[in-house]
């Protein structure tokens, strides 16, 4: 499917697809006390905000640069599907996680705060493993603009405080570091969204390559759109969930050796954003 962003452009996949993801990861060792002279760590990369000041938007990295690639899963699980959940439908996908993790592949994982409340071990598993890197995908999954896929909707002013509550629940589950990184429930936005957002201090990522796995089940079908649509500084966006994107984790087992053959080396969005925010 093909999102409508009103004012500004865009391409995505999603509509109202569930998406989920993760196994849970061992813990960390334990970190040394920090010594006198110590660093700080850094800031997560943004971009500076856009005209106005609103929210920044970022689709894709460089494509002069290497040829990079971030791979990016949404884990869109929406405020009111829990009686779903409680009856047995599995938004999760360990398959999924296990093989990215077998495959030494970095990721970013746009969470709802919903799935984190439903999976809080699974979220903490990804939230810890330095594979990944979580960013928000708003609590609720509800659309930020009118006509997105039949999503219910936030109202204007509601809008930055569903982008924190995500973030409140990620802490809650036990995710240290989440990303200040934002992409819309469906992909829309307008310049409204972009308006509300601006004092959450986020950087909304949308992306080039649509994976085409949402309630795909041909497996190879999912890995030709990706590999005839990434080029360098590409962000793919795809789900995982065991329901509605059965298709992916084979999917991802025949993308990542094909794009390594050609030379592209993964890295997480933050990557991508830090290389852009170099450039300026």
């Amino acid at each position: 499917m093909i999102t409508r962003v009103r004012g500004i452009t865009a391409a995505c996949v999603l509509g109202a697809a569930l998406a989920a993801c993760g196994a849970p990861q061992a813990p960390r060792a334990a970190r040394p006390a920090p010594s006198a002279t110590s660093v700080a760590p850094s800031k997560p990369p943004t971009l500076a905000p856009g005209p106005a000041g609103i929210t920044p938007v970022f689709k894709n990295g460089s494509r002069s640069a290497e040829k990079t690639v971030a791979l990016t899963f949404d884990a869109d699980m929406t405020a009111d599907q829990g009686p779903r959940a409680a009856a047995g439908e599995r938004f999760d996908n360990p398959g999924l996680i296990a093989a990215l993790r077998e495959l030494e592949v970095p990721a970013t994982v746009f969470m709802t705060g919903r799935w984190a409340e439903e999976y809080p071990a699974q979220a903490r598993g990804i939230g810890r493993d330095p594979l990944f890197e979580v960013a928000s995908h708003s609590y609720s999954h509800y659309a930020f603009t009118e006509d997105c896929y039949g999503l219910p909707t936030v109202s204007g002013e509601r809008m930055r405080a569903d982008v924190e509550r995500a973030y409140a629940a990620f802490r809650k589950a036990g995710v240290p570091d989440a990303m200040p990184y934002f992409r819309f429930p469906g992909g829309c936005y307008d310049r409204r969204a972009l308006k509300e957002l601006t004092p959450a201090g986020v950087t909304a990522v949308q992306w080039d390559v649509v994976g085409g796995d949402a309630f795909a089940t041909d497996a190879d079908a999912v890995a030709r759109q990706v590999l005839d649509g990434v080029r360098p500084g590409s962000v793919v966006v795809m789900h995982c969930t065991r329901s509605a994107a059965p298709a992916t984790e084979r999917a991802i087992r025949t993308i990542v050796p094909e794009l390594r053959r050609q030379g592209f080396r993964f890295v997480k969005v933050s990557e991508l954003i830090g290389a852009a925010q170099d450039r300026r």
